[in-house]
């Protein structure tokens, strides 16, 4: 079940790049997600040969979207870096771009609105991305997020969103740290099927702490079924990459091969 075992870099945060692959490599994983920041910090094109050389893939680019804009001026910029993002996308060779919608507008109370905007930034986005080979993924969040960060607050409603779209243009992420507190999340991730492009892993860990966004736990140290989770999307179709991506600053400040090693074992024992 390893070969299915991807870190995303985030969890490693100030790790550099070369080690993060070096130790995915010597490690025998299949694997790395990749973040639009750092990779474009170290050059897109130079970070694409350093991962295809060490003989591993990119289960997903995190992230793009941030549709969410009153400003015209602001939403056609939002519209060309989501392009640049789908380029980043297939130049590191990976099929899923990950979305994160955007929240409310600045002074806004209209979630509508800012769904439709959504679901119209994907109308323009769509047939760009399959023409690049990349598919586009759109993330729910905790519904504690939807004013700030992600209008769309269940897997429910990213579906709903992507299944105005062709299957070949548009899916769904199953981040078990947003969606774990559904009570309708299994029979959401059968609906899903083939939509699922990436199933993602942390923990909800008590008490969160003051920064929410950053209250993400390891595997193991919190609530939520994971194994479970992983066997309900399996059994819906998707046997692509689990991603492990954890926010969590205490991870961040630790050494980088400490949280690989750690990450790598409680993905054992509580997931595959």
């Amino acid at each position: 079940m390893s070969s299915r075992y991807s870190l995303n870099q985030a969890t490693t945060k100030y790790w550099p790049l070369e080690e993060v692959v070096a130790a995915s490599a010597k490690a025998g994983l299949s694997w790395i997600g990749l973040w639009r920041e750092p990779i474009q910090e170290y050059g897109v094109d130079k970070a694409a040969r350093l991962v295809e050389d060490a003989g591993l893939k990119v289960s997903s680019l995190c992230r793009s979207g941030f549709f969410t804009s009153t400003d015209a001026a602001e939403r056609k910029a939002k519209i060309e870096d989501n392009r640049r993002a789908i380029d980043e996308a297939a130049t590191v060779g990976t099929s899923v771009l990950i979305l994160v919608s955007g929240g409310l507008p600045t002074g806004s109370r209209d979630l509508d609105g800012a769904r439709a905007m959504v679901r119209d930034g994907l109308a323009e986005l769509a047939p760009y991305a399959e023409e690049r080979g990349v598919k586009l993924g759109v993330e729910a969040l905790h519904p504690m997020f939807c004013s700030d960060r992600c209008v769309v607050s269940s897997l429910s409603g990213a579906l709903d969103l992507a299944e105005q779209f062709p299957a070949s243009q548009v899916g769904v992420i199953v981040d078990a740290y947003h969606l774990w507190w559904d009570a309708d999340i299994y029979r959401q991730i059968e609906r899903a099927g083939e939509r699922i492009l990436s199933y993602q892993v942390s923990d909800w860990v008590v008490p969160l702490p003051e920064d929410t966004l950053l209250g993400r736990g390891m595997m193991g140290d919190g609530s939520i079924e994971l194994r479970r989770l992983r066997e309900a999307c399996d059994a819906a179709g998707y046997d692509g990459p689990v991603e492990v991506e954890i926010f969590d600053q205490k991870l961040w400040d630790a050494p980088g091969q400490e949280v690989f090693d750690l990450a790598l074992e409680r993905y054992q024992e509580h997931v595959a």
